[in-house]
């Protein structure tokens, strides 16, 4: 099973590839961290906001919405409606984003759980085309309390009215399982530009912060998950604050 489905990601890499070149966004204020776990049968509905200061005394919020399933044991599905804000205007549909998660290796299996998200969106700007978003997703054990999680993402639009080149992100996230509804820790992530040639530091975002996390189990399987950060801007071209919350309904 995990054989077929690592083949089928390489060939998902390999179009990725050979997409021509077009502009990508920045990592917006609601964008989470992944984790490469799937379980099978489980649904969710997955409700996303963020919003972040930025240096010049704007602000961009963004908000969506999202149904997801869990096909099998190794791979998990969502379609999300996003929205977006930036002031002085007011909010407005963004995008349509279909989002697929494929877990790689067995659950605790190997010393480093590993999976892959291939992501593809329709702005509502027509002009910027289609934006595929992929990468490979890390989990790993580093005591029996402490989890990390590394993921590096590269992404594109195709058919846009500008092109360039395919872009590089990073994220990574530290958590503390104190107990399954409270859970603190740190996020971050990072956008470095050109994938084969990173722009100067200071043209780079990074931004990092806490987090907490949690689950609340209600009945049979259902549970609310949460997590949030408060991310701070390490650089001039980063956004000062940005507050990032996630709130998923598992059933």
């Amino acid at each position: 099973m995990h054989t077929a489905t690592k083949a089928g990601a390489g060939v998902l890499l390999t179009l990725a590839l050979s997409l021509p070149l077009a502009t990508v966004a920045r990592a917006g204020p609601s964008d989470y961290i992944y984790n490469p776990i799937v379980e099978e049968g489980e649904k969710e509905v997955d409700l996303k906001f963020g919003t972040a200061n930025a240096r010049d005394g704007t602000r961009e919020s963004a908000l969506s919405l999202g149904l997801g399933f869990g096909v099998n044991s190794w791979w998990f599905t969502e379609v999300y409606v996003k929205g977006n804000r930036q002031t002085p205007d007011g909010w407005r549909f963004d995008a349509i984003e279909w989002e697929n998660k494929f877990q790689l290796t067995e659950t605790g299996k190997y010393p480093v759980d590993v999976g892959l998200v291939v992501e593809i969106e329709r702005p509502q700007d027509r002009s910027e085309g289609w934006e595929l978003r992929f990468g490979p997703l890390f989990q790993m054990e580093l005591t029996p309390k402490v989890v990390a999680n590394v993921n590096l993402l590269f992404g594109r639009h195709y058919n846009a009215a500008t092109p360039s080149s395919m872009s590089m992100d990073y994220q990574w996230q530290l958590k503390y399982r104190w107990k399954p509804e409270f859970e603190v820790g740190a996020q971050g992530l990072g956008s470095l530009g050109p994938w084969r040639e990173w722009l100067p530091s200071d043209q780079q975002e990074h931004k990092a912060g806490p987090a907490v996390f949690g689950k609340i189990r209600l009945d049979g399987r259902r549970a609310l998950n949460y997590n949030a950060a408060w991310l701070l801007g390490h650089n001039t071209n980063t956004a000062n604050n940005t507050v990032r919350v996630q709130v998923e309904y598992e059933y």
